[in-house]
């Protein structure tokens, strides 16, 4: 019977330094992982990415963080292939990279769109490309994208617009996967009490999110935390196998599909 636990896996998660990466990281060593190789985008996050190593070190697993910006196909061949060279082929392959830009769409320019889709789309095609390429039978794939991909709003057209291929990228990878065992998914969380958050979101929008979800009222800041996530990341790299080619939003009532 094939083991679907985290017990003892090799993981490999794109964007793992820090937010909801560091803690998808954590949560995987404390229940087990063996092995975690993060990878941080910028020289800037360096810092975080070494504290992120040295706590799964202090949880019992090996680590390592990986630096490179993953717009290219050529960069992600080599986050995988070093990700191998270091632990083995991952068993568990996450990407949680992404950008996140709030504009109309009349002053959004050729540059920043170009910018978008490499970092939400194309990173993420690729990304899927080598796991399909790496990642060990019987495997677990997933991908960050967003909760308004069941919304109706503007000035997100950008954002969403370039998550959105992921869905249809994930199903596709699902299916050419599957007869490996390997299941692929992607998770949509809704606004996040993170800096992407608060870095996009004026006062009066802040106060609008704050308030959207059917569950606001229970959440200490009326948003979706990095804590409500984890659990379901880690149910789908592990036990949650039968779960694929879906695309889940979790967002305590926020929007849906």
């Amino acid at each position: 019977m094939t083991d679907h636990s985290i017990q003892g896996k090799t993981v490999l998660i794109a964007g793992g330094a820090k937010n909801l990466g560091g803690l998808i990281a954590r949560d995987l060593a404390a229940h087990g992982a063996k092995a975690i190789a993060i990878h941080y985008n910028s020289p800037e996050t360096r810092v975080e990415a070494e504290a992120t190593v040295a706590a799964l070190k202090a949880a019992g697993a090996q680590a390592v963080a990986l630096q490179g910006d993953l717009t290219s196909a050529a960069a992600m061949e080599r986050l995988f292939a070093d990700a191998v060279a270091a632990f083995g082929r991952p068993d568990i392959a996450i990407n949680t990279v992404g950008k996140v830009l709030k504009k109309p769409i009349a002053e959004i320019s050729e540059a920043e769109y170009d910018e978008m889709s490499a970092v939400n789309a194309k990173a993420a095609f690729f990304f899927l490309k080598e796991a399909g390429r790496q990642v060990a039978d019987n495997g677990k794939i997933l991908t960050l994208v967003t909760s308004l991909l069941g919304a109706y709003t503007p000035f997100y057209s950008s954002y969403a617009g370039t998550k959105a291929p992921v869905e249809h990228f994930t199903r596709a990878a699902s299916k050419e996967f599957g007869e490996r065992g390997i299941s692929v998914n992607a998770i949509g969380p809704g606004p996040m009490d993170t800096a992407f958050f608060y870095g996009q979101e004026s006062a009066e929008a802040q106060a609008y999110h704050r308030g959207a979800a059917a569950l606001s009222g229970f959440s200490r800041t009326g948003l979706t935390h990095i804590e409500d996530i984890v659990p379901w990341v880690r149910m789908l790299v592990s036990e949650g196998w039968w779960m694929t080619g879906q695309t889940i939003l979790v967002n305590g009532g926020y929007t849906t599909k």
